[in-house]
Formats: structure tokens, sequence, C-alpha cells
């Protein structure tokens, strides 16, 4: 693998939990927890996990929407938590984002062409040039000319998808984290919005943060995929090494509860028990050891770390120690 484009360290990201007024001060929301990862150049990577395992939060905080606690991110060598001002604004045009719900990512008081117009200004696009830089954009992502003069309102879903990729794309970025940029669009769209993606990728030669929770939709579209938990990586590795060997119980879990279509290959359900507890909580050992049909002693006494079970495949579960 060649050089990482972004690097994520050892990054967490609490919040202060909220209280009446007359409790004491509890422990804080560990949202995410000491999260480690890279993105190569040219490489799609896929997070997943069930809603409230800190995916869109882990997002946000590599773009420094929100702060992060601890650890460091780094996108091509430089460490995005030590800038402020206008040194980070430099760095972070490499870095786009294409948001789940694509109305409310867009201005609705600005038409198409001026909400994509706006990164375009950011970077210093002289005025002049900026309407065919936004036909162009708009050709890219299979919308007419005539798009640019329309607000946000008068497109469908999927019309707005593509308008947010035209705007990410704008910047010309190096790296896009797309969180769960499909599904709030019918099924027949989600399918137009990922080979348009998959397209723009292969076309620009961009990195792809794919955040999603279709396991299908990550399997078709990722080289890598990392598996969330709680805020943790519990398991990640080549995408189709995961699908056909996931060492870690949680892993199964998802691939077994994910819909198949042909009745004669549907397997014996491993669902899951219960809701995940509270990232308040947990104190010590595994997050997932309540849920877990295979949970030992030790699971309550360690966290367990992320370790190899392959060449490039990790699993964080004690019963890979033995």
């Amino acid at each position: 693998m060649s050089e990482a484009l972004l690097e994520v360290s050892g990054l967490s990201v609490h919040f202060a939990a909220r209280q009446a007024w007359f409790r004491t001060a509890s422990p804080p929301v560990r949202a995410v927890q000491d999260v480690s990862f890279s993105v190569a150049p040219r490489e799609i990577v896929g997070l997943v996990g069930e809603s409230g395992s800190g995916k869109s939060t882990l997002a946000r905080a590599i773009l420094r929407l929100i702060a992060a606690t601890s650890g460091s991110v780094r996108f091509e060598g430089v460490d995005l938590l030590g800038l402020e001002g206008r040194a980070l604004k430099n760095v972070r045009r490499g870095m786009q984002v294409i948001f789940q719900d694509p109305y409310a990512s867009l201005n609705p008081r600005m038409t198409a062409g001026q909400n994509i117009a706006e990164g375009l200004l950011l970077q210093g696009q002289s005025a002049r040039l900026i309407p065919g830089a936004v036909a162009d954009l708009l050709h890219q992502v299979g919308l007419p000319r005539d798009a640019a003069n329309r607000h946000p309102h008068e497109f469908s879903g999927g019309q707005r998808q593509r308008i947010g990729i035209a705007r990410a794309l704008a910047v010309q970025p190096r790296l896009i984290i797309a969180d769960e940029p499909v599904s709030a669009l019918d099924m027949s769209i989600q399918a137009q919005v990922l080979n348009l993606l998959l397209d723009t990728q292969e076309q620009r030669g961009l990195a792809l943060l794919f955040i999603g929770h279709d396991l299908s939709v990550i399997r078709h579209f990722c080289d890598r995929v990392m598996v969330l938990y709680l805020g943790r990586i519990v398991e990640s590795g080549p995408t189709e090494e995961v699908f056909a060997n996931p060492r870690h119980p949680y892993t199964r879990a998802l691939i077994d509860a994910a819909p198949v279509s042909h009745p004669a290959r549907r397997r014996a359900r491993g669902a899951l028990a219960g809701d995940p507890p509270s990232p308040i909580t947990i104190a010590s050992g595994c997050a997932f050891r309540s849920r877990c049909a295979h949970a030992l002693d030790n699971c309550r006494a360690q966290v367990p770390a992320l370790r190899h079970v392959g060449l490039q495949h990790l699993s964080a579960c004690i019963r890979d120690e033995f």
C-alpha cells in the first residue's frame, strides 16, 4: 500500500453527559475511543456499524467539525488538530464531505449553481470563469446546464445528492468522506448515485472514506472495511476477506443479519440480542460482552486490542489471543 493520505491515530471524542441541575457530575459520553486507521491515495475504505456506533462523530472529528478529545489526524502529513484559521482552511480544502441528507446540506435560498460556486469562490476562482466551471461540474454528475438556475426544492432527492457531489468536487479534493450518502434515497436511485461516486473516484483518482450500514453496498463498493462498535474499531481488513471470514462476533452478527434475496441462500440468523450498552457506563472490559454468545470471564477484565489474524486482517476479540 502506498503512503497514507489520511492517518488517524488514537482519536477519541468525549462529550459531557446531559444532566439535571440537581445531579452530581456524571462520566462523559465516550462516543469515539482510541481509533486508529489510514486511507491510502485512490483507496475506498468502508466504515460500518449500528446506529449510535460513532461513525458520523468520527467523520466530523476528522474534518474538525467537532473537537477531538485526544489523538491526531494527519492529512498529507499535516496534523489537522494542531491547525487554526487560514492554515486549517488551506489544508481542509483537500478533504470534502457528502452528507446523508442532501436537502439539509444545501442552502435552500441559493440556486444549485450558487451552492456549487461557493467552493470555487473560496478557491479564488475568477467570477468570470465560475459559470462555465459550474456547468462542467453539473455535466460530470449527470445534470443539465439549466439546473444551475433552480433551487434545491425543485429537485428530487437523488438529484440533490448529485448537486452535493458536484459541490464537493468543486475544490478538487484528494479525499471525500461520504457519510451514508444513499441511505435517504429510494433503492432505484441508490445504484445511480453509487455508480456516479465510483466513476468519479476512478476518473479523479480520489480516496473515499465511505460510511454506511448496508453491508451489500460496502461489499460491492469498498477495498477495505472497518467495523465500529460503541466507538471502537473491532475488526478491519480487505473487504472480501472480512466478509468471507469474519473473526469478531459483532461482525459475524452484522453479516448474518443482512438481507439475502434468494431463499435458498438464506443462512441461520445470528441476530444480535438487546441494544448496545451506554457509552457512559462501560468502564472496563469488552463493550460487546453483554450481547456476545461466546463471552469469556476475561472479557469483563480487559479491552481487547486489535490484533493481526491475517496479513492485513485485524480483530479485537480476546478469543483470537488463544
